[in-house]
């Protein structure tokens, strides 16, 4: 690959591309207030900040999509103005987003190669030229096994997408590149494979923006962590010196221990659980038996593929019980449908908000009332009053940040996004509420949120099932620590006191 000519690890070196006074203004909002940053060649530079905090708007900036209201960007020591992502390309700044723009009717190879297609002829491309060139992509960068360059882009799932994008930045030349959370539809091989990429490229003398919101992924990777809030650049951290508990409380302004303020379920469990589940199966799961109780917060646990997303939809009737029993309140019910399980008081957020849970070009108004639709309707007409006194007071409850209930939901933040699935269920008061990987894709300060909803709803009286792959947010949150392998639950720990070490060895016990 042809870099910028730094030599390797030429982090210490003089900058590759400087922010200098760099101010970003909306209607009513500022998002960048004279950040000044130096990215240098061999070095990886994490950017950091909760949702809001600007990264995405320093990142657009960065390839060209937004220009500055103030300030300058040089490049190599140049005064630099890019009028367009392509002349940002041109000159060797790329971004990889984190929404892939995947064409769905052409190939893997043609959507990695957009726009440089190999020509034969005039105006034909050479496609065998182009599959070589593809093969030989995947091959230098490990993916060989993971995309075939002769499938469409409407096959993709969300993991290859991404791939694809990341790829798509790999051209000869690029000199500055920048990763807006490419981990978060990747599996942990795939993510290992890609930090490996991330650290040739530095090696190479590429100058990396990573921006994630996974805190050991950052320390992991980083030589200097960049720190936004509010617009503003707060710190600039040599990784080697600082710690995750120093990255939040710079993010957030609080130390990461006020996330997890425990209480004691056993102040609202009654005798008889609310929810009681028998033995269900069905061609994954093996004679699942739990019970959930009112107050209290139970963490489902487990790998990759032990059946957690399966069970959850099992209980909301997203997936047919071939045997087994659900009890509600002691009395059983059939739950075939998620129309069955809402009328039996459980709610379910599931892992994938955007594809499974939000109707994006609808308004927030809109996704908080279709849980609500048979109370607020009169004959077929929605009470447009009733509807908006609901959605306005759990927006102003959970602080949603949008402009106003009429906002499309799919140009909020990921953290809105979440908060809005939330108050779908809360305008329903539910008896049970499961959520499926509820702060993925989160920044931490949204994360506190969630966490302190979560126990406000158990103080209240709710009963919820948290589904998490991330064991600190499990051990941090729960009463109780239910795991799973394989389809079947194989154990219980309780949520004080336990280790990381021993859900893992639950995790990961032999199957009978």
């Amino acid at each position: 690959m042809t870099t910028s000519g730094e030599p390797a690890g030429a982090g210490g070196g003089s900058p590759l591309l400087e922010l200098i006074g760099i101010s970003k203004a909306f209607p009513n909002v500022q998002a960048l207030d004279d950040v000044t940053l130096d990215l240098r060649g061999g070095e990886v530079l994490a950017l950091v900040g909760e949702n809001g905090a600007g990264k995405s708007t320093l990142l657009r900036i960065l390839e060209g999509d937004y220009h500055p209201d103030e300030g300058e960007l040089r490049l190599r020591g140049e005064k630099r103005s890019f009028a367009s992502p392509r002349e940002a390309r041109a000159l060797g700044v790329r971004v990889v987003s984190q929404e892939p723009e995947i064409v769905p009717d052409v190939s893997v190879a043609e959507n990695i190669f957009v726009g440089e297609l190999p020509r034969r002829l005039g105006r034909f491309f050479d496609r065998r030229a182009l599959l070589r060139q593809t093969r030989g992509l995947l091959e230098r960068f490990g993916f060989a096994t993971d995309l075939d360059p002769g499938a469409s882009g409407r096959s993709l799932n969300a993991a290859q997408r991404q791939l694809v994008e990341i790829l798509r930045a790999l051209r000869p030349g690029v000199s500055v590149i920048a990763f807006d959370e490419p981990t978060s539809s990747l599996t942990a091989q795939e993510a290992d494979r890609l930090f490996g990429i991330v650290r040739r490229l530095a090696d190479d003398g590429v100058a990396v923006v990573y921006v994630s919101h996974r805190m050991r992924e950052v320390l992991h990777l980083a030589d200097r962590i960049a720190i936004l809030r509010d617009g503003k650049l707060i710190a600039v951290r040599e990784a080697g010196a600082t710690s995750e508990p120093d990255l939040v409380r710079l993010m957030v302004g609080r130390e990461i221990s006020a996330f997890f303020e425990r209480h004691h379920a056993e102040d609202h469990v009654a005798e008889e659980a609310i929810l009681r589940v028998q033995g269900i199966s069905d061609e994954l799961l093996r004679d699942v038996s739990l019970e959930l109780y009112r107050g209290e917060v139970v963490g489902l646990a487990g790998l990759v593929g032990a059946g957690r997303t399966e069970l959850a939809k099992a209980l909301f009737g997203e997936r047919r019980i071939e045997r087994g029993r659900i009890l509600v309140d002691g009395k059983e019910v059939r739950i075939r449908s998620p129309r069955d399980a809402i009328r039996a008081g459980l709610a379910f957020a599931p892992e994938d908000r955007k594809a499974e849970a939000l109707v994006l070009v609808r308004s927030v108004r809109e996704n908080v009332s279709l849980a609500i639709l048979d109370r607020i309707r009169r004959f077929r007409f929605i009470r447009g009053r009733q509807e908006t006194a609901i959605v306005s007071g759990l927006v102003q409850s959970l602080r949603v940040k949008t402009p106003s209930i009429a906002q499309e939901v799919g140009k909020l933040s990921g953290g809105n996004q979440q908060k809005v699935v939330l108050a779908r269920w809360l305008a329903r008061h539910p008896r049970v509420l499961i959520l499926d990987e509820p702060t993925r894709g989160i920044d931490v300060g949204a994360k506190a949120e969630v966490y302190t909803l979560v126990r406000r709803l158990a103080s209240d009286g709710v009963a919820v099932l948290f589904i998490s792959s991330e064991l600190p947010e499990i051990l941090g949150i729960s009463d109780r620590i239910l795991v799973m392998k394989a389809g079947r639950i194989t154990g219980e720990l309780p949520g004080e006191g336990t280790t990381e070490e021993e859900v893992l060895s639950l995790a990961m016990v032999e199957a009978p």
